[in-house]
């Protein structure tokens, strides 16, 4: 098939998307593209005959037989936009964002099997089978592994184009039963998401200088209006997080700045800066005007005047897997580090753990945090989190601080790791219970009582913005978001009106051995883990022990015990182990964590909350090193 009709659908005077042109080889790679335009789906493409063959997929290719995944054939599209990554602007053909969500290489297999399995075939071949329509073929890629087949159908559906085919993943040892393609919402080649693609300004983009277009646009000189209008929104898109200080957030809270932007208020700080805070902090002072707004806020909506609690249960939020944007609730940054209501009675502060085990003497300087509070008596909610060098939260810094890790025994406490106290929720305001108050008044409330200092500040909350903030949230490095309905009561319990969506992070790594399993557990406990540093060492960087069930142990060591030796692959020692069997390092695992820790006490940085997702049978495990995965960073 030519390039006849990519070519009838665009005008190349008016749009700069690649010319059609036909390669004279093909390198027998394929590309998945997450496409998000009308309708959100998968275009898939192998290049063949000097073009991409192109299916739009609507559901995605699956790793599961069970799935036979509808894949509309479309147009053949030039080998050019193999890699296209980015944004095809409003008005023009396709518009909307483009993620490389796959990439690799296939091969055809022959339609005659060899003793009942399929052999690799030729070109000829692979030419015939499109023709007859039951193509065979096998990919490596980085996420879809192992032998497919597409299928031309008859369909019933009255104006067919005839174009149907069915995209079908079939049985080998590559097989992935309930697949669930939106664990993967990230770019193979940038690791960025859709949203983060939508709005990243460095992100190609295809432009058109024919007019935008929404309905009936009349005149020229509207249509350019609209068009600067929507590229205005799409820059609008394009802010991040930025790295300004308290003073600076409170210097642009008008009604017309981004919230997104905002955040940055309280997500990091310029390397080795500090909060700006005035020299002469606000000092909570019993003054009359105080009191009268205490008379005020009794009037509020389940407000009610009453003795100040001694115990509070911390509200729990529920665990969910996507974020979501809805005009009925707030989003939060979720901060990683110590839960503590903080009970402030004339100048003193209580800080107290979920728990209900008194933290005070371990953060001494969080002793002022009631001098920056306009109350005489107060309850607030937060978190109190260590900072790394950039600012950002780090529960691993946190256990250095504390000299505590869960399962572990303790290790001398970090001294000089600084920490600040988030404050997220106000439950108690001089002499009035406001756990019946909604939340949206609560944190109006709590924002007028702060004055922002190097110990203590305000979690700015953004209305409706999930999407946008969580993915502002994973290009900081930060733990995810806390989505809580506006009008939510504060119930000492765990609850569905308080939501959490925590990023995870991916890593391939080395295998060089495995640890006994213990209780019912069958074949071995955790995969040891390595990367490969600078001089070719293999650096031991955690274990793995979740993310198996049954039919994967059995089938990680059985790909394990081949590999057995009794060289030790890691470079030094690895404590803290219980007897480790090594393996030459020839298996490479996929992992997903939730950060890097900084236990420079057992020998560098370490996976934090690894999860077990599969083997990678198409990369090389030199390819896994820690300049790829810079842990530091």
């Amino acid at each position: 098939m030519s390039l006849d009709e990519y070519k009838r659908k665009r005008r190349f005077e008016a749009t700069p998307e690649p010319p059609p042109k036909v390669e004279k080889q093909s390198r027998h790679r394929f590309v998945v593209q997450r496409h998000r335009a009308t309708r959100l789906h998968y275009d898939f493409r192998l290049e063949m005959e000097g073009v991409l063959k192109s299916w739009a997929v609507p559901k995605g290719p699956s790793l599961d037989p069970a799935d036979k995944r509808l894949a509309m054939q479309v147009e053949d599209h030039p080998v050019s936009y193999f890699d296209f990554e980015g944004t095809i602007p409003e008005g023009n053909y396709g518009a909307g964002s483009v993620m490389v969500w796959d990439v690799g290489t296939w091969e055809p297999l022959s339609p005659v099997p060899v003793n009942g399995e399929y052999v690799p075939g030729t070109d000829k071949e692979a030419a015939a089978m499109l023709a007859k329509g039951d193509l065979k073929f096998r990919l490596k890629g980085k996420r879809l592994v192992g032998d497919f087949a597409l299928v031309h159908i008859k369909a019933r559906r009255a104006g067919s184009k005839g174009n149907e085919w069915l995209l079908i993943k079939k049985k080998d040892d590559h097989v992935v039963s309930g697949f669930d393609i939106d664990q993967f919402d990230t770019s193979v080649l940038s690791g960025r998401t859709m949203a983060q693609i939508a709005g990243d300004e460095d992100s190609a983009q295809w432009t058109s200088s024919r007019p935008a277009s929404r309905g009936r646009v009349k005149a020229a000189w509207l249509a350019d209006a609209i068009a600067r209008a929507d590229r205005k929104k799409a820059a609008g898109k394009k802010k991040a997080l930025t790295t300004e200080g308290a003073e600076d957030a409170e210097k642009n809270k008008d009604k017309e700045q981004n919230p997104v932007e905002r955040s940055a208020n309280t997500v990091a700080k310029k390397k080795g800066s500090k909060p700006k805070t005035s020299s002469k902090p606000a000092v909570s002072t019993p003054t009359s005007s105080a009191i009268s707004a205490s008379s005020a806020i009794q009037d509020f909506a389940g407000a009610a005047r009453k003795p100040m609690p001694t115990a509070i249960h911390p509200m729990l939020a529920t665990s969910i897997d996507k974020p979501f944007d809805n005009p009925d609730w707030l989003f939060e940054i979720k901060w990683d580090g110590y839960r503590a209501i903080a009970f402030i009675d004339e100048g003193r502060v209580r800080l107290v753990s979920r728990n209900q085990n008194d933290l005070s003497a371990q953060f001494p300087e969080l002793a002022t945090l009631p001098k920056f509070v306009k109350a005489r008596r107060a309850i607030l909610d937060g978190e109190i989190v260590a900072l790394d060098e950039e600012g950002r939260p780090s529960f691993s810094l946190m256990q250095q601080r504390t000299g505590f890790r869960p399962g572990k025994p303790r290790f001398a406490r970090r001294e000089g790791v600084p920490v600040m106290y988030y404050a997220f929720d106000l439950l108690y305001l001089d002499g009035v219970d406001l756990r019946r108050t909604p939340l949206e008044r609560r944190k109006q409330l709590l924002q007028e009582q702060l004055t922002a200092s190097e110990i203590v500040r305000f979690s700015d909350h953004y209305p409706e913005q999930g999407v946008k903030l969580f993915a502002a949230a994973g290009q900081k490095g930060l733990e995810g978001i806390v989505a809580k309905k506006r009008d939510s009561f504060y119930e000492e319990t765990r609850s569905r009106d308080w939501l959490k969506i925590k990023i995870t992070k991916r890593q391939e790594c080395v295998v060089g051995g495995y640890t006994d399993p213990e209780g019912s557990r069958d074949y071995f406990g955790s995969l040891v883990l390595g990367l490969y540093d600078d001089r070719g060492r293999l650096i031991h960087v955690g274990q793995v022990g979740s993310g198996f069930d049954q039919r994967g142990l059995k089938d990680v060591f059985a790909e394990l015990e081949p590999l057995a030796s009794e060289k030790n692959p890691f470079f030094g020692e690895i404590g803290g182990l219980r007897k480790v069997h090594f393996v030459r390092p020839k298996l490479v695992a996929e992992i997903k964590f939730s950060e890097w820790t900084h236990e420079t006490a057992e020998g560098g940085p370490k996976l934090r909350a690894p999860v077990f997702l599969g083997v990678r049978a198409d990369k090389d495990p030199k390819e896994c090193t820690l300049e790829e995965a810079n842990p530091s960073g």
